[in-house]
């Protein structure tokens, strides 16, 4: 298949400045659901066009591959986003730093075993119900997508999609246990970070908003238990089930979580389909656009002169930022399986029917180039927006795609710097 013309990125790169830019100069309009899907599916249509006329079969067999993938990862986080909407967690705790970090460090936890967007859905109205007292609340939600939506998922293929693709190629189940020095150092110093930055933030706010904080305390309480029971069966069905049989029990018992929950509880939750929907239309876009960038990798990422572990880390990294993170990490895992490394950096882990492994060292800097570097914009992965939206759906006026960036890079990249310095030398 030949090569697109380094043109057909355009449209990509459109979307993401329309992504980063109505927000600020059409904020109203550009709130409708409906009117991001007059940008993206427009765009998405001029790379599908443009594929079927100059790649005719391959252009359409690629375009299908494409449309499939995006399947799987809605009905997925739709699953995700759904089924963890009908469990109520409620009371309100003092919304101390130390309270705060306990929320944070629990979801970096509770994100290997129900991934990042289960953690996400089910933590983050309770801690933004436990804040709803304070005015500064912007940078613990995005502390939250730093650490809940995104690093935490690192420790099995359960976490991000990126790594249970890894998974399908060969890599152990276990294997993402070895990513556990990095995910310490990075969870740790992120916390830490937030427990100054939260301190001197709580000092800000009036005596009248804390004293109201401590006087409406009330216990955690779990309703909607039952949902677990489908939550266990999503992630069985992720390790268990191909497919499409996996879509089928994804559906499934998403149904049956909607028929099931009392309405009360999505209500108590403030739940609404908004946010998943949101993150529907605009990732059609962001899907088929991205599709010139991603072959344009397949085709030239091994000339790249990407041989280290600390190359892979970025590049990888910071591609996951703004494309996809799942078929990121599936290019330039696919791309190390072409590097001749000469036996160095360790084992070769991830073969398929005898196929070429990647070195352990690389694979490292790639699983955590995608997850980690995903939190570098609201785009980077799928949980994110929809914190996003569901932060200022419960009023938190959370920053533009621009402005969430300078959180991004101020913070996590010298975070990631010094995992480089540590970890990838």
């Amino acid at each position: 298949m030949m090569l697109p013309h380094p043109l057909t990125l355009l449209p990509f790169v459109g979307l993401l400045l329309c992504i980063a830019l109505l927000p600020l100069g059409c904020g109203h309009w550009w709130e409708s659901n409906r009117n991001k899907a007059l940008v993206a599916v427009p765009l998405g249509g001029l790379v599908v066009g443009y594929l079927l006329l100059t790649f005719g079969g391959l252009g359409w067999e690629k375009i299908v591959h494409t449309l499939i993938e995006y399947v799987q990862f809605m009905i997925l986080l739709g699953a995700l986003y759904t089924i963890s909407g009908g469990i109520v967690l409620t009371g309100d705790l003092e919304a101390s730093p130390g309270v705060n970090v306990l929320f944070l460090f629990l979801g970096a936890v509770l994100a290997n075993l129900i991934g990042t967007t289960g953690a996400s859905m089910l933590l983050i109205r309770p801690l933004l119900k436990t804040n709803s007292e304070r005015k500064h609340v912007v940078h613990t939600v995005i502390f939250f997508i730093f650490l809940v939506s995104n690093i935490g998922g690192s420790l099995t293929p359960l976490g991000d999609p990126p790594l249970f693709l890894g998974f399908l190629q060969g890599v152990p189940f276990t294997w993402t246990l070895s990513l556990w020095r990095p995910w310490s150092v990075t969870v740790v110093f992120l916390l830490f970070l937030y427990f100054l930055w939260d301190t001197v933030q709580y000092s800000r706010e009036s005596k009248r908003d804390l004293q109201r904080d401590r006087t409406q305390i009330q216990p955690l309480k779990v309703t909607g238990t039952f949902n677990f029971f489908f939550l266990c069966c999503v992630i069985g069905s992720v390790v268990w089930v191909p497919s499409p049989f996996r879509e089928g029990v994804l559906l499934l018992v998403t149904g049956l979580s909607i028929w099931l929950t009392p309405r009360v509880l999505r209500a108590k939750n403030k739940f609404t389909y908004g946010p998943i929907i949101e993150v529907a239309v605009l990732f059609i876009g962001i899907f088929m656009t991205m599709i010139p960038a991603l072959l344009l990798l397949e085709a030239k990422g091994a000339s790249l002169g990407i041989n280290q572990p600390w190359k892979f880390f970025w590049i990888t990294g910071v591609l996951s930022s703004f494309l996809d993170n799942a078929p990121t990490y599936l290019v330039f895992f696919q791309t190390a399986q072409g590097v001749d490394f000469h036996g160095a950096f360790g084992a070769l882990i991830g073969t398929v029917g005898g196929g070429r492994g990647v070195p352990d060292a690389i694979l490292q800097a790639i699983s955590l180039g995608a997850v980690f570097m995903g939190a570098n914009s609201y785009i980077g992965n799928g949980p994110n927006f929809m914190v996003k939206a569901i932060a200022e759906e419960n009023k938190v006026k959370m920053p533009s795609f621009f402005g969430y960036m300078k959180y991004s890079v101020g913070i996590l990249i010298p975070t990631f710097l010094l995992i480089t310095w540590m970890f990838f030398r």
